[in-house]
């Protein structure tokens, strides 16, 4: 069974992709906890940071170059978080290895 990131990828369910090349896509969180709150996925099916191989690397280092430059787009000059969740127990909740870009938050006082 696919999970909602794939098919989002399969374009089988509607997302607001901001971003998209052969390795990685990006899109807009449904729920979002920040502004700006884009989730940068791997095309290639991983279900959580456990899972990585040497093989994935290349696909990792792509997607984090790739949310850093979603994150200039985005005009995230003054800073941004990257989260990655993995796991249940650590609070994953979709299955598919997934970046949050989340920022846009005015800084406190």
């Amino acid at each position: 069974m696919s999970s909602i990131f794939k098919k989002i990828i399969d374009r089988e369910i509607p997302a607001d992709i901001v971003y998209e090349d052969d390795l990685c896509l990006a899109f807009r969180d449904i729920n979002p906890k920040a502004p700006v709150h884009v989730l940068v996925i791997p095309k290639k099916e991983i279900p959580s940071l456990a899972d990585l191989n040497d093989d994935d690397e290349t696909i990792v280092g792509h997607c984090v170059v790739a949310l850093a430059k979603i994150a200039a787009a985005e005009g995230l000059h003054d800073g941004y978080n990257m989260i990655v969740n993995c796991g249940e127990a650590g609070g994953q909740e979709v299955p598919h290895l997934h970046f949050h870009l989340m920022g846009g938050r005015q800084p406190k006082s």
